[in-house]
């Protein structure tokens, strides 16, 4: 068993409690659902950060939220790059894996999918993914 990376990012409509929580929740619902993470002892640790027009709330709050109540989280701002895509939330999770790195399932959602095309989930699996 190894350590892996696995990388998210998703948009959010408006600065609000609400939009942030509710895309933070979808796309860490896609991610535990494409790399088998149904067992939050298996993440060690969430790095969440927001593009600094995000500021409503936490989106590490959406994680505790799907009991992962004893996985070690953390928010953070982005840098503010000039040009860069807006309302833009992330999360690095560091996971304890059997699989490969080529097997594990990166999830870019929304306007978000821009910014890493070739790991970007279309709306049809993103569908499937979430009815499992």
């Amino acid at each position: 068993m190894v350590c892996r990376g696995i990388r998210g990012a998703t948009t959010v409509s408006a600065n609000t409690a609400e939009d942030i929580l509710e895309a933070t929740t979808e796309m860490l619902q896609a991610l535990i659902a494409l790399n088998d993470l149904r067992d939050p002892d298996v993440i060690a640790s969430a790095y969440f950060t927001t593009t600094p027009d995000l500021t409503a709330t936490f989106p590490a709050i959406a994680a505790r939220d799907l009991g992962w109540t004893e996985v070690a989280l953390m928010c953070g701002h982005e840098m503010e790059v000039p040009g860069a895509l807006e309302r833009v939330v992330r999360v690095l999770l560091h996971v304890n894996t059997e699989r490969s790195a080529k097997e594990i399932r990166h999830v870019y959602l929304k306007d978000a999918k821009i910014l890493r095309p070739s790991w970007s989930i279309e709306d049809e699996e993103l569908a499937r993914a979430l009815s499992m």
